[in-house]
């Protein structure tokens, strides 16, 4: 049976506490019986504070280094053990770790030592091990007082068996750690290799040419025809901002403005084009408008879904933090399957730009304000145009404001590399298989 006695003299059972039989040689004791505890020595220092001042020693708190300040507390190795925090219970980091040389620690983690430092390393194996549950207390803001740090039992083995086992552990960390950043290191060349696949693409280098397939320059003329002919029907109107792309007898290429106004773009053009294939601009080959503004009145649980930039994760729609609202909506603020969603406004720059294809619809969708909706006949090539990098420039380039904004003039007017019709069904069927295949690597090494 295991018994605690306190320093009154007193003596406890606590067999209901022990969770497992030990080896032989190993014993049970309390986490304060074999640490020294150092929090009186640790001091915060305010951010305000750290802001003006030499950046020399390190600064820890709860899961690590925080920021870098001129002075410091210890000049030794200790363990530190977090005190506060989400990570208590996320354990998203690890909430025992080292600190040494020269550094400062504020209150918001623990600062032990140890007659024989050694011990540490077992110990901090151990905290990282184990559930803290019934330490941790608070759930708004979980935290591991002293005194319950304190009362962790801890199964300690001989001393000779502790040095065998920190040795064997930290062989095994060695190697999980270089697994994971081979992973990290294949995960990104995965993403490369995407970016390297759609840029080949786009230039014409992923599938080779057909001599006999019928030149982009006649199917953007049948384009053209078939828009104007729409035009005096009535069916669609001008667009009196639009701008054309062509080439001259120079065989140069050219922007003509609605006004009639020229000007010569090859100084724009980023690479030459394949035999058959031609420049064009976004609002050649179809058309884009922007989506619905709604007050925070007229959201209702019952109202029509609005898509936004936060319902496109990973390239897909996904509904989880979803909108509806009750309020007027134009027929060309609805989206409709093979529609390019694209957000065009966000805090964040590197959000705006990602765009994704509307599937099938159960009901009426809309779309909203900073978000913008591009229809073409094109959809399955110009959505692998659109997740390019050479898009992405058409938004670095172009945006000189301070608001992170693609604006439908920018969309219009965006370069595009536009091959023959038969050519881009082809390359869409090679980026989608070798995507596929970069998917299976990407699922395989998470």
């Amino acid at each position: 049976m295991h018994y605690e006695k306190f320093a009154d003299g007193t003596v406890k059972c606590i067999e209901d506490e022990i969770p497992f039989e030990l080896p032989d040689g190993w014993a049970w004791t309390r986490f304060s019986a074999i640490t020294i505890n150092r929090d009186s020595e640790r001091k915060p220092i305010s951010s305000a504070q750290r802001t003006d001042v030499a950046k020399i020693y390190d600064y820890y708190g709860a899961s690590g280094k925080i920021d870098k300040i001129d002075r410091y507390i210890f000049n030794e190795r200790l363990l530190l053990i977090g005190e506060d925090g989400a990570n208590l219970v996320t354990r998203s980091k690890p909430i025992a770790f080292f600190a040494e040389g020269q550094y400062w620690v504020n209150n918001h983690a623990h600062c032990i030592d140890s007659t024989d430092k050694f011990i540490l390393e077992y110990l901090c194996f151990y905290i990282n091990a184990i559930s803290l549950e019934k330490y941790v207390t608070g759930s708004a803001q979980p935290k591991m007082t002293q005194d319950n740090m304190n009362s962790i039992l801890i199964p300690l083995p001989p001393y000779n068996e502790q040095k065998r086992m920190s040795q064997h552990l930290n062989e095994m960390m060695s190697i999980i750690d270089n697994i994971e950043n081979e992973k990290e290191d294949a995960l990104e060349l995965v993403s490369k290799a995407k970016s390297t696949i759609l840029d080949l693409a786009i230039r014409g280098k992923l599938v080779p040419q057909n001599p006999d397939d019928e030149p982009a320059s006649v199917l953007l003329e049948r384009i053209r025809t078939e828009k104007e002919e729409l035009i005096k029907q009535g069916k669609i109107k001008r667009d009196k901002k639009k701008s054309i792309i062509f080439k001259g007898e120079d065989s140069s290429y050219y922007e003509k403005f609605s006004d009639g106004k020229c000007r010569s773009i090859e100084d724009e053009l980023p690479f030459e084009l394949p035999d058959g294939w031609e420049w064009c601009n976004l609002s050649m080959i179809g058309t884009t408008n922007i989506g619905l503004t709604y007050r925070p009145t007229d959201i209702d649980p019952n109202g029509t879904m609005v898509l936004r930039s936060s319902n496109i994760v990973n390239d897909e729609i996904d509904l989880n933090d979803l909108v509806r609202v009750k309020a007027k909506i134009r027929e060309n603020q609805y989206v409709h399957p093979n529609d390019i969603l694209i957000c065009v406004r966000n805090g964040s720059r590197a959000l705006v730009g990602k765009c994704t294809l509307i599937g099938e619809l159960k009901e009426s969708v809309s779309f909203g304000a900073f978000m913008a909706v591009y229809k073409t006949d094109y959809y399955k090539y110009v959505l692998h145009y659109l997740r390019s990098n050479q898009f992405r420039n058409v938004f670095d380039d172009g945006n000189s404001t301070a608001i992170n904004q693609l604006t439908q003039d920018m969309l219009k007017r965006a370069l595009i590399p536009f091959p023959p019709i038969s050519e881009q069904e082809r390359i869409v069927d090679r980026i989608s298989e070798l995507l596929s295949r970069l998917h299976d690597i990407e699922k395989s090494l998470s």
